[in-house]
């Protein structure tokens, strides 16, 4: 197989846009889970440990929390149709990407120090671009023909 090809394939898998997360964030992330026949959504709030590959369609984050005393660590695709938001709610001020020491870490030595930022210009998604089908196109095309040779 050819890389280019490889690449289309992994191009149209993408979302349009994502969120810029980054290691030491507290972010929310709300995934799709399909129960029987139905689907529901469940939040996942703890603190991103680790990204992978920002710029792929495989983009991942890690997403650590303690909950009943226990750490749980969730591996998150960002351009999953699974994934349906993702929300940053605090940004720490860290200086590694992977923050594999936190998993030894517990109680107040866990935490880090917050950071300043603009909560809900993080959390916008850029304005996307609606483009016409391909259809709409030849339609409006066709009825500006057809206007043209009734005004001629």
């Amino acid at each position: 197989m050819s890389f280019e090809l490889l690449k289309m394939v992994g191009d149209a898998q993408k979302k349009k846009a994502v969120i810029d997360v980054r290691s030491g964030d507290t972010v929310r992330v709300s995934q799709k889970i399909k129960e029987g026949g139905k689907f529901r959504i469940q939040v996942f709030e703890g603190t991103v440990i680790r990204v992978d590959r920002k710029q792929s369609h495989t983009e991942r984050i890690v997403v650590r929390k303690v909950a009943s005393g226990v750490g749980v660590e969730k591996s998150f695709l960002m351009h999953s149709p699974l994934v349906e938001k993702v929300e940053i709610v605090r940004r720490g001020k860290v200086r590694r990407n992977n923050l594999r020491y936190l998993r030894e870490r517990s109680g107040k030595s866990a935490r880090l120090t917050q950071k300043d930022f603009d909560r809900n210009a993080v959390n916008e998604l850029p304005a996307e671009e609606v483009e016409e089908a391909p259809a709409e196109k030849e339609e409006a095309k066709e009825e500006a023909e057809e206007a043209a040779k009734a005004e001629a």
